[in-house]
Order: C-alpha cells, then structure tokens, then sequence
C-alpha cells in the first residue's frame, strides 16, 4: 500500500508539472543561460544511466579490467567517436566490439 501511494504521489507531481508548462504556455520565458543548461539535461541524464552500467554491469561492484565486455566496446567507441565524429561509424564499432569481446572471453 505505501509503494501505491508513493507511485501514485510521484505521478500526481509529474502530470501537475507538465500540465502547468502546458497552461501557461509562452508566458513564462526563460533566460538564455537557463536554456542553456536545459540543453545539457539529456546528456547528463544518459552519462547518469550509462556510466554505471559499463563500470559495474553485474551490480556487484566496479570491475575495471580487460574481462568487462562493457569498459573495452565503450573505450573503443570512445576512441572511434573522437576519430570519425560518425554517430553510426561509433554505434557499430562499439556493438561489434561488445560482442566479439563477449565471444572470445566465453
């Protein structure tokens, strides 16, 4: 029953947040520098979901070594996408490294 209501409050909030941006429309004008810092919210939140998952893919602490099929293809796309600047060329090269990597430590 509390994880109901805690549900059902965070969805409450949620739907009354995006409802008053909606209602009010273009009346509320944000500045240049708040723009800019919206712009940042989606990396920020993507890094925030992914760095944990290339540097403790089981749950069970870091594992920062050469048997982490996660931390050698993001290393790899890394390299890749500071190279090529291709969003493509770097998906590719890091999925076909993940799964090589993953085939060679089984």
């Amino acid at each position: 029953m509390n994880t109901t209501l805690i549900i059902l409050g965070m969805a409450i909030i949620t739907f009354l947040i995006k409802a008053i941006i909606f209602i009010l429309g273009d009346r509320i004008v944000f500045s240049d520098l708040m723009k800019k810092a919206l712009g940042f919210v989606p990396v920020t939140v993507l890094t925030a979901i992914i760095v944990p998952m290339i540097l403790a893919p089981h749950g069970q602490g870091m594992e920062l070594s050469w048997r982490n099929p996660q931390l050698v293809a993001a290393t790899v796309a890394i390299g890749v996408c500071a190279v090529t600047r291709h969003q493509l060329w770097t998906i590719i090269a890091g999925l076909a490294v993940f799964f090589s990597w993953q085939f060679m430590l089984a």
